[in-house]
């Protein structure tokens, strides 16, 4: 028997709790997940040392993590509607934990893209798994800020893995760190698996496969999906590969800075980032409470994160914090396209829409760290190892107008008034 709202409302725990028993122990994951992303920005140099890696070698590398995570954005959409994603996180992540510890011993160049493959795999449910539970059991109305909060928990990821990570190297080597996070990530499996309830029966897809997998096609035949998927893709890609691997390279081969000034400097985007996603979540919670919707915020916040990466690939300023910051505080303009979609769709199709745009966001963000890598390799390296500014402008160049023409085709189809909530 179905439940009324009254018995519903009363199912669900108070918000203290929600965030005890939901929230955190999600956020632990994603965490993982943003900062197994990150790390490869931090220790590059060795990884090119220890391997003979050119840049192409080193974005491809670093990109089988968003190859691998990419690849099983549909079928986790599948698994997150039909059996939840307690269940399902909870096991991915022992995949990420099995991944971290091939990193810590892997030889070569195959062996750690399979590892590195590994943790992308497992670490492919962290934000979607986390964005269905929050559509299980906190209000929709407090969807963008529950969000852009939890976004938040990827930033502190981001964060070990700058300047704190820089401290843990020298301590114990890249293995090592590894190791570590091989124990940790089966630990908060673990804390996933018991401390989350389930949500029985609430949200959850019914009805054969088939019939599941026809919901897809719901999803890519949607006008509204196709309005948005192009900016999300185009923003994340440029976010996931320059602040995830060539921000570090970056700023030594144009800025000039040092091992730990590129490190601090990646701390600074990383802290940027944090305070960013909770400040445009709040921002998308202020304007929908005075009638103001998410599609004109998602594009002048996008229009912002554009203009701040204008002024790092022209260099108007290599050595100033500034530009950088502003691409941390802008970073999170087009996580906030799903909430829009998940408001969109019927709450039983919220994970084959999340995934469903985050499959194309994540072969963007494979596609932008590998072609930047690539692109970069046009130019010869100099001496010393490191490459030429004009090797970064020209590829960082194209990511932008990439970008700008994705908010164009985002902004002037149906302006910015179109629904934002399904018939």
């Amino acid at each position: 028997m179905t439940a009324t709202p009254s018995e519903a409302a009363a199912a669900t725990p108070g918000m203290a709790r929600l965030i005890a028993v939901v929230f955190l122990p999600f956020a632990g994951g994603y965490f993982l997940s943003y900062l197994f992303r990150s790390i490869n920005a931090v220790i590059a140099p060795q990884l090119t040392a220890e391997l003979g890696l050119t840049a192409a070698d080193l974005g491809l590398l670093t990109s089988c993590y968003f190859l691998a995570f990419a690849s099983f954005q549909l079928p986790l959409g599948l698994l997150l509607d039909r059996y939840g994603p307690r269940r399902v996180q909870s096991i991915l992540l022992l995949s990420a934990a099995v991944g971290a510890l091939l990193f810590a011993v892997g030889d070569s160049m195959v062996e750690l893209a399979i590892a590195r493959a590994l943790i992308g795999l497992g670490a492919a449910g962290g934000l979607m798994a986390s964005f269905k539970a929050i559509t299980l059991w906190f209000p929709k109305q407090r969807w963008p800020l529950i969000n852009g909060c939890f976004l938040a928990m990827g930033g502190l990821g981001a964060i070990a893995a700058t300047a704190p990570l820089e401290e843990a190297l020298e301590i114990v080597d890249w293995r090592g760190v590894f190791f570590a996070l091989a124990g940790v990530t089966v630990a908060v499996a673990a804390l996933i698996r018991l401390v989350v309830p389930e949500r029985a029966a609430h949200g959850v897809a019914g009805g054969t496969l088939g019939e599941q997998i026809a919901g897809f096609r719901v999803v890519f035949g949607d006008r509204l999906f196709w309005r948005v998927a192009p900016l999300a893709v185009t923003t994340m890609a440029a976010n996931l590969a320059i602040q995830g691997l060539w921000a570090g390279p970056w700023l030594r081969d144009v800025a000039g800075f040092d091992r730990h000034g590129v490190a601090l400097y990646l701390l600074v985007i990383a802290v940027a980032m944090t305070v960013g996603f909770v400040l445009t979540g709040a921002l998308a919670d202020y304007c929908g409470r005075r009638g103001i919707g998410l599609i004109p915020v998602v594009g002048w916040l996008s229009a912002l994160f554009i203009l701040a990466q204008a002024a790092i690939t022209l260099e108007l300023a290599p050595s100033a914090m500034t530009p950088w910051i502003g691409f941390g505080l802008m970073a999170n303009a087009a996580a906030l396209i799903y909430p829009l979609i998940n408001r969109h769709f019927p709450i039983a199709l919220a994970g084959r829409a999340s995934t469903g745009l985050n499959t194309f966001a994540f072969f963007g963000a494979f596609a932008g760290q590998y072609l930047l890598g690539a692109a970069i390799d046009l130019w010869p390296p100099v001496d010393g190892g490191g490459y030429l500014p004009e090797a970064y402008r020209w590829s960082f160049g194209a990511m932008l107008i990439l970008q700008i023409a994705s908010l164009a085709w985002y902004l002037v189809p149906g302006g910015t008034h179109e629904p934002e909530v399904a018939r």
